[in-house]
């Protein structure tokens, strides 16, 4: 059975872009990779500081309000819909909502063929990460990067403390059917 959708689920600065990349040149056919970052990055600039929206607090948290709730619903099922249609996705996610997230996206995916997989990094590399990349809130990465895979089930995990990004994507496409 072809594989239509990969999901990476994983804490931020956890290595899920770079391993999307990656896989982007390893797998042999064209996949397309969004993320919640895209999402949040179509949104107009007043939704991504309202608590209708989304909001990074200073301590790192992320709080999502109704207004985002219904724009990713419909992000969610958009991206479902281009699998459905053909393309292959590679989703970089931030399941903060443990298993109503998965959920969420389980239910959109259905009948597609999905690879779940986990994005582990210890915290302290996660967060060392975020300070080198400058555009996250710094907390973020400490803040999820256990809470996100709380009551997961993956078909594959990887972790990206001590490998790197091609490493994780090769065993990765290794599932891909």
């Amino acid at each position: 059975m072809t594989t239509n959708v990969i999901m990476l689920n994983g804490g931020s600065s956890s290595g899920k872009s770079g391993i999307a990349r990656c896989l982007q040149a390893v797998l042999p056919d064209p996949w397309l990779a969004l993320g919640t970052d895209t999402l949040v990055q179509a949104m107009p600039a007043a939704m991504r500081a309202s608590n209708a929206g989304i909001e990074f607090a200073p301590d790192g948290q992320v709080l999502v309000g109704p207004e985002f709730r219904a724009l990713e619903a419909a992000w969610i099922e958009g991206v479902a819909a281009m699998a459905r249609a053909g393309a292959r996705v590679i989703v970089d996610e931030v399941f903060l909502g443990g298993t109503q997230s998965r959920n969420r996206w389980q239910k959109a995916l259905g009948g597609l063929r999905v690879l779940w997989v986990g994005v582990r990094c210890d915290s302290a590399v996660a967060a060392g990460r975020e300070v080198a990349r400058g555009d996250r809130v710094i907390g973020m990465a400490a803040a999820q990067a256990e809470v996100v895979h709380r009551g997961m089930v993956y078909d594959l995990e990887v972790d990206t403390t001590r490998t790197e990004s091609l490493e994780c994507a090769r065993t990765i496409a290794a599932q891909v059917g």
